[in-house]
């Protein structure tokens, strides 16, 4: 199943979570009901009197739809930061990007390769310190405000390859679209839930009272709590059916991306195995047990949110015994301190078993990056299939190009304060009159401080390959997030303002402003970004043609090729269409006015696109560098994530 099949999911369990969420309220109203008129009857002083009127009846009803309706949104209001939101409300502690901690360094080099071979930006890490069990969960609307959080035993039990498996799960999660779902599940089922607290604290007033008015509301009050329990029968029953498949299937996207079930089946049999399983200490763990990488809460067979653990090693390891839970406890009994955290079965904390077993897997060897002026032939379904469907060698990719970034660039991306100043150095023009008008915007904007260390950096970056600008982007992206939302708004401008100060707007200059322009507005509002819409394509023709016009100009040397290729991706995404090749002239800003248009597209519509434009780009036979990041960049500005490395590069 691709990335657009698993989006259409996602829609399809929505729709399917407000169908299951209106029927739960339906009851819950009915049910309210029935307690208006036993209490009401309760209090009349005439056995006699007639039962509430209709009108009562109807402003209840309408009294319960607001509370709920009210409750549900002020819940998912409480969210709009995103996933740094959820994790904070549930105690987690960042994790610092200068981190000097071996455990926290792993952490961070995990989720770092992960997101650049992933395609999306680095998103935020969270550890919950207080949670001994093995757990973690993904959290956000879109991945530019993604939080990855993970409990302090996740470190202290897992090795690498299984803390990369959970990971991969999590990210999964991430590329889905299962995150907003998640969300809104949250909102959901406190919506529901609410009317057991009202019920509670009608009980706790109406104890006050002695007389038969009294007795009247605290009838009501505990008629309300017992309506809750329906609720909580509800929101429990909504969270498992949308759930459970979903975890199967992250299951399988971590194994594809690891090529390796070793790591997530080694977490889930520690989960089996060890005392501390995967239950969270916190009294919040309920709220958030559908985004758990485990069974964070215990819940029975009808309510879980997990499929069973055996049934989810055994989907990995066909083989599997659950007699290995016992061997898995019994290495366990005396864990030991280690001093080399790169061992075989040792865990990012240092912590080994008392004996060891197994080897660790060892990866797929990494990739050649290939030369700037290389060129690659692909195929337009093969790289369709790479959206939001990263593998081992992409990984390995992801290691190569950060772990070979100049160390001063790479500290500058971790550190908030310098991490403006790093993007920006990526712009910074090689011709000094250029240069100068450029530092001098600089200058204006922030401060002379900050000019010097854009020169600085820029001298660096010299040095980068390409294909690292977006990765080194992606990996200062958090440091950038964390920053004030006027100081980010200056930053987009002043990006885009240095672009521009040669009059021109370059190929690899418009890829690193529109993906860094894009991920900054979705984080400064998470929660109005739209991954997926509903618009065909046919619905969007003007852009498409103007889309494709662009690309097939901007790959191709002669005005023949481009035609050919303009009109070889147009066929693939609208074959009724009549063709017009008319390439804009201002082709950035023709690009800025149809990509957030074309994002609007329902995920069939995107993988057409993605075909078509691959299509387009390689009609003359090859793809060069600068003509891939242009596709990532695309790519990205739909929601589309893609792969550093197209697959015929690395001998696909």
């Amino acid at each position: 199943m691709n990335f657009f099949s698993h989006q259409d999911l996602a829609r399809r369990a929505s729709r399917r979570m407000i169908v299951m969420f209106t029927i739960a309220v339906v009851f819950i109203v009915a049910a309210v009901d029935v307690v208006v008129i036993f209490a009401l009857g309760l209090a009349s002083d005439d056995p006699k009197a007639a039962g509430p009127s209709l009108g009562v009846l109807v402003v209840t009803s309408a009294c319960v739809l607001a509370v709920i309706g009210a409750s549900t949104l002020y819940r998912i209001s409480t969210l709009r930061g995103g996933g740094a939101a959820v994790a904070t409300q549930l105690g987690a502690t960042p994790v610092p990007a200068d981190a000097t901690d071996l455990a926290y360094r792993r952490l961070r080099n995990i989720v770092e390769e992960v997101a650049i071979a992933s395609g999306v930006p680095v998103p935020q890490i969270f550890v919950l310190e207080q949670e001994a069990a093995i757990n973690a969960f993904a959290s956000g609307y879109t991945p530019a405000d993604a939080a990855v959080t993970v409990t302090r035993g996740c470190l202290d039990k897992l090795t690498r390859d299984e803390l990369q498996g959970v990971i991969a799960h999590e990210f999964s999660h991430v590329l889905n679209g299962d995150m907003r779902l998640n969300i809104r599940l949250v909102g959901v089922a406190f919506g529901i839930l609410v009317i057991a607290i009202a019920g509670r604290k009608i009980t706790e007033v109406a104890g006050y009272g002695r007389s038969r008015d009294g007795a009247g509301f605290a009838i009501l009050g505990i008629g309300l709590i017992i309506v809750g329990s329906i609720g909580v029968f509800f929101a429990r029953l909504i969270k498992a059916s949308i759930s459970r498949q979903r975890e199967y299937l992250a299951d399988a996207s971590a194994v594809q991306f690891t090529r390796q079930t070793d790591g997530i089946a080694g977490a889930l049999k520690k989960i089996g195995g060890l005392a501390e399983g995967s239950k969270l200490a916190s009294s919040d763990g309920e709220e958030v047990a559908h985004m758990l990488f485990g069974d964070g809460v215990g819940y029975s067979a009808l309510f879980a949110t997990h499929p069973a653990l055996v049934d989810r090693i055994k989907r990995l390891q066909p083989a599997f015994d659950p007699a290995e839970f016992a061997e898995v406890a019994a290495d366990w009994t005396q864990p030991r301190r280690v001093g080399n955290a790169d061992a075989d079965d040792v865990s990012l904390a240092g912590f080994a078993p008392a004996r060891s077993s197994r080897r660790r897997h060892k990866g797929a060897e990494a990739p050649e990056i290939p030369d700037p002026r290389a060129e690659i032939v692909v195929s337009p379904r093969v790289v369709s299939d790479q959206v939001g469907q990263p593998d081992t060698a992409d990984y390995a990719a992801a290691a190569v190009l950060s772990e070979t970034i100049p160390p001063l660039l790479a500290a500058a991306a971790h550190a908030q304060e310098r991490a403006v100043a790093l993007v920006l150095a990526l712009v910074l023009d090689r011709a000094e009159a250029v240069r100068s008008r450029q530092l001098a915007l600089v200058a204006h904007y922030l401060d002379e401080g900050s000019a010097e260390l854009v020169q600085a950096f820029a001298e660096a970056a010299r040095e980068l390959h390409p294909m690292q600008r977006l990765p080194l982007a992606a990996m200062a992206f958090p440091s950038l997030r964390r920053r004030p939302r006027p100081q980010l708004e200056v930053f987009v401008i002043l990006l885009r303002q240095l672009i521009e100060a040669d009059g021109r707007v370059s190929l690899d200059e418009y890829c690193l402003a529109r993906l860094v322009g894009v991920q900054v507005v979705d984080a400064l509002n998470p929660a109005a970004a739209r991954p997926m819409g509903r618009l065909k394509p046919g619905d969007l023709a003007a852009e498409i043609n103007d889309l494709f016009a662009i690309v097939a100009r901007h790959g191709h040397a002669d005005e023949v090729s481009a035609r050919r290729a303009y009109v070889a991706g147009l066929h693939e995404v609208l074959p009724d269409l009549k063709p017009v090749y008319a390439p804009a002239d201002a082709w950035a800003m023709a690009l800025d006015r149809a990509l957030p248009r074309l994002d609007l597209l329902a995920p069939i519509g995107k993988e057409l696109l993605v075909r078509g434009l691959v299509l387009a780009i390689s009609a003359d036979g090859k793809v060069c560098v600068a003509e891939a990041e242009l596709l990532r960049t695309i790519c990205a500005a739909l929601h589309c994530p893609l792969p550093p490395l197209l697959q015929a590069a690395r001998g696909g």
